[in-house]
C-alpha cells in the first residue's frame, strides 16, 4: 500500500512487494520491463481475471526504476540538464538540483478532469484575483509511472486525455482562461478485467503493448505464490530485505540498458521484418510497426545485444500485435504464433544468430523468482493463441455432422448494426451515448448551488453584489460558501435492456431462435458501442435463468448468447418474476440508470401460475413484447400480455434485419411512462 506523499508522488507506507520474488508472469514481467527499458513503447494494457497480481507487480516496478534528477521547487520535474523551456514554473536558469526517486502515480476510477490534467488554482483566483495554474496527476506522472487500475472502467473521455498526452508526451490545459502546455512523459500501465467490459480498439491501439494473465494451474506454482505472499504479510521488511540483491542487481541491469539504448541498430533487415509481420496480420495504420519497432530495440538493449535480432522482434511482435488485430468487440485478442514464425523466416535474408551468451545474466532469486525467459521457445501460457478455449466456431458454428437434438443451442443470424434508440426525458444516468442525460461532462447548459464541477463565472456573478457588504477593501473577491455553483452539463447517459426470451419448445423454431439471437447480438454490439448496460434472461422447462448478469462485456454476453438451448415447457411467469428481481436489484445498486423490459415470447404459459401477476410487477417498466406466436390461427396471448406490461407489442415476422432495433426505438420514443417520469 502507499500513500499520497507532499509533492504529489506515492511515498511507501509499508515495503512494496519485491518485482523480483512475483511467481511467474514471464510476460507481464518482460512487457513492463520493456518499456521501463524506453518509455516511448508506450505502455502495458494488463487483462485478466481477477486475483492475479496485476497490481501488485505493477507498484513493484516503481522501485526498481533508476533516481531521477529534478529542478528543486519544480512542480513539473523539469530534468536540471535539459529543462522545458515551456515549463509553467519556468524558465530554469541557476536552480538548484535534487535527486529523488521515480514516482508511481495512480489514477483513481472515479477522478475528474481536473484531477488529470490540472486546471485553474480557484483559492488564488478568488482570493488573490490571479490566474495561476493547479497541477494534475499528468504533470505528477512525468518521468516515472502512471497506474491507472480497472482503465476498461474510466469514462472514455479521460482515456483519451490519458493516452494522447502518453502517446505526445506533452499535456495542454485550455479552460477557464488558462492556456497551459507542459511536459508529460510517463510509464503507463492499465489493468482490466474483460469480465467487466471491454476498451474500444481506438483506445486499445494506444497502449504499446498488452498481455494477458491467468492464475497458474500447477499447484506447485499456486503454492509458492501463496506461501511468499504469507512470508510478506508476517514481515514485509525482512521479505524484501530477503530479495534486495536481487532487486538491486535488476534495477542495475534496467540502467545498464537505458545507457545502452541509443546505440542499438535496427538493421534494414529488421524493420524489413517488422513491417512484414504487420502487414501480414493486417493491423490497421503504421502505430504497430513504430511500436514493435521500438521495443524490438528495447529487447535487443536489455539483452545486452548491439543490433536488433529476429527473436526480438518476434517477441516484440508477440506483446505489441494482439490487441491491434480486433476488428470488432466479439473478436478475442490472440495471435497465431506459428504465422508470425512463417513471416519471420520467409523475410530472416541473415545468418542464424549466434547463441544470446554476451548479454548480462538475469538473476536468480530464492525459489526461483528470476526474470522471464524470453528466448522465442519459452512458453508463454498467458497470451491465448489462436484456436484455443475461446477461439473456435462463433456465434454460428455447428459443430459435427449429424441431426440437431431440440436442446441444442441454435446458432445466430449475424449481427447488424440497429438504427439509434434513445429513452424520452432526461435522466441522470452513467455517461454513456444513449439517450439526453445530466452528465458530470458535456455541454454547460447552466448552473446551479454547489461545489461540484465549479462554474466559475456563476460562482463571481453571485458573489458580486455582496462585495460591499461582506467589507471588501482590497483586489480579491470575498466569497461565501452560498455563492458557489456548480455546472450544469447535457451529455448522454447508458441505459439497461434487460431481455426475457422465452427458450422453451414452442419457440424452438431454428429460423425463429436464430433471428431473435441475431437481433439480441446487434443490440448487444451496439450497447458496447454506446456504453449502455444489456441483460439476459431465458426461460424454459421449469424455470428461468439469468444467463448474463447486467454487464457490458459483449465478449461474455456473445459467449452466453452461442450457448442458449431451446425446448421444454413455458414458465413464462418465472421469467417475468425474474426479471423483476432483476431489476430490483439494479434499482439500488444504480438508481439512476433506467431500464427498458424486451420481452421475446408467444405468450404461450404451460408452467406456474399465469402471468398476470407477475406483470402487476413491471406495469411501470417501459416494455417491448415481441410476440413469436405462428400458424393461421393466433390465440393473441402475447399481445395480451403487452397490454398488461403496457408494453409495445411487434410481431416477430414484422422483425427484418435491423428491426429489433427500431422496435426497442420506437418504444423508447413512445409517451412517457411513471417509470421515464421517475428518471426524468
Amino acid at each position: 500500500m502507499s500513500r499520497p506523499a507532499a509533492d504529489g508522488g506515492t511515498t511507501p507506507h509499508t515495503p512494496r512487494y519485491p518485482f523480483s520474488a512475483v511467481v511467474g508472469m514471464a510476460d507481464l514481467k518482460l512487457a513492463l520491463l520493456v518499456n521501463a527499458v524506453s518509455p516511448g513503447v508506450g505502455g502495458v494494457l494488463v487483462r485478466g481475471e481477477k486475483g492475479t497480481a496485476k497490481s501488485t507487480i505493477v507498484r513493484a516496478l516503481a522501485g526498481l526504476l533508476p533516481p531521477v534528477r529534478v529542478v528543486d521547487g519544480c512542480r513539473f520535474s523539469c530534468d536540471p540538464d535539459a529543462p522545458d523551456p515551456a515549463c509553467p514554473d519556468g524558465p530554469h536558469t541557476g536552480h538548484d538540483a535534487r535527486r529523488r526517486p521515480a514516482r508511481l502515480v495512480e489514477l483513481p476510477v472515479g477522478a475528474s478532469e481536473d484531477r488529470l490534467t490540472g486546471s485553474l488554482d480557484i483559492e488564488r483566483a478568488l482570493t488573490e484575483g490571479v490566474k495561476a495554474f493547479e497541477p494534475g496527476l499528468l504533470a505528477a506522472a512525468h518521468r516515472g509511472v502512471l497506474y491507472v487500475d480497472e482503465v476498461n472502467l474510466l469514462h472514455d473521455h479521460l482515456v483519451d486525455l490519458l493516452l494522447d498526452a502518453a502517446a505526445m508526451g506533452e499535456s495542454y490545459v485550455e479552460r477557464e482562461g488558462v492556456s497551459v502546455r507542459h511536459a508529460a512523459r510517463f510509464l503507463l500501465v492499465g489493468t482490466m478485467n474483460p469480465e467487466e467490459g471491454e476498451l474500444r480498439p481506438q483506445l486499445l491501439d494506444r497502449f504499446g503493448l498488452t498481455v494477458e494473465v491467468a492464475a497458474t494451474r500447477d499447484p506447485d506454482e499456486r503454492a509458492e505464490v501463496v506461501r511468499r505472499r504469507l512470508r510478506f504479510e508476517e514481515s514485509p521488511a525482512a521479505f524484501a530485505a530477503a530479495w534486495a540483491d536481487e532487486e538491486a542487481a535488476l534495477a542495475a541491469r534496467i540502467a545498464a540498458a537505458r545507457d545502452r539504448l541509443p546505440g542499438v541498430e535496427l538493421t534494414d533487415a529488421a524493420l524489413r521484418q517488422i513491417t512484414a509481420v504487420c502487414a501480414a496480420f493486417e493491423v490497421d495504420g503504421l502505430r504497430a510497426d513504430l511500436v514493435t519497432a521500438r521495443a524490438a530495440i528495447a529487447l535487443a538493449a536489455w539483452h545486452g545485444r548491439t543490433a536488433v535480432s529476429t527473436e526480438d522482434v518476434r517477441t516484440a511482435a508477440r506483446l505489441a500485435l494482439p490487441h491491434r488485430r480486433r476488428r470488432d468487440p466479439f473478436d478475442a485478442p490472440g495471435l497465431d504464433t506459428r504465422k508470425l514464425d512463417e513471416v519471420l523466416d520467409e523475410h530472416d535474408d541473415r545468418p542464424p544468430e549466434p547463441p544470446d551468451g554476451d548479454g548480462p545474466t538475469p538473476p536468480g532469486g530464492p525459489g526461483g523468482g528470476g526474470l522471464p525467459d524470453t528466448s522465442p521457445d519459452a512458453p508463454s501460457p498467458e497470451t491465448p493463441e489462436a484456436g484455443g478455449a475461446d477461439g473456435g466456431s462463433g456465434a454460428g458454428g455447428s459443430g459435427g455432422a449429424g441431426p440437431r437434438r431440440e436442446d441444442e443451442p441454435a446458432p445466430a443470424d449475424a449481427a447488424y448494426r440497429p438504427r439509434l434508440f434513445t429513452v424520452p426525458g432526461t435522466g441522470t444516468g452513467a455517461p454513456g451515448r444513449r439517450s439526453k442525460a445530466r452528465t458530470p461532462h458535456g455541454r454547460v447548459s447552466g448552473a446551479r448551488p454547489g461545489s461540484r464541477g465549479l462554474h466559475l463565472t456563476a460562482t463571481l456573478r453571485a458573489a458580486a453584489p455582496y462585495q460591499r457588504a461582506r467589507g471588501r477593501t482590497g483586489p480579491g473577491l470575498v466569497v461565501a460558501a452560498e455563492d458557489l455553483r456548480e455546472a450544469v452539463r447535457d451529455g448522454r447517459e447508458g441505459n439497461l435492456v434487460l431481455f426475457v426470451v422465452d427458450a422453451s419448445g414452442s419457440m424452438a423454431a431454428r429460423q425463429r431462435m436464430r433471428a431473435v439471437k441475431g437481433a439480441v447480438l446487434s443490440l448487444l454490439l451496439d450497447a458496447y458501442q454506446r456504453r449502455d448496460k444489456v441483460g439476459l434472461i431465458t426461460f424454459r422447462g421449469r424455470d428461468a435463468t439469468l444467463v448474463l448478469p447486467p454487464t457490458s462485456s459483449v465478449e461474455a454476453g456473445a459467449r452466453r448468447l452461442e450457448r442458449l438451448p431451446t425446448g421444454g415447457r413455458t414458465p413464462l411467469t418465472a421469467g417475468l418474476l425474474r426479471a423483476a428481481e432483476v431489476l430490483r436489484v439494479e434499482r439500488l445498486r444504480d438508481p439512476s440508470r433506467r431500464p427498458l423490459l424486451v420481452v421475446v415470447t408467444d405468450g404461450r404459459a404451460t408452467h406456474g401460475p399465469a402471468p398476470s401477476a407477475a406483470a402487476a410487477r413491471l406495469g411501470d417498466v417501459a416494455s417491448v413484447v415481441v410476440d413469436c406466436e405462428s400458424g393461421p390461427v393466433r390465440l393473441g396471448l402475447a399481445a395480451e400480455l403487452g397490454g398488461r406490461l403496457g408494453a409495445e407489442v411487434v410481431r416477430l415476422e414484422h422483425l427484418a434485419a435491423g428491426s429489433l432495433a427500431g422496435v426497442v426505438r420506437g418504444a423508447r420514443t413512445a409517451p412517457d411512462r411513471s417509470a421515464w417520469r421517475r428518471g426524468a
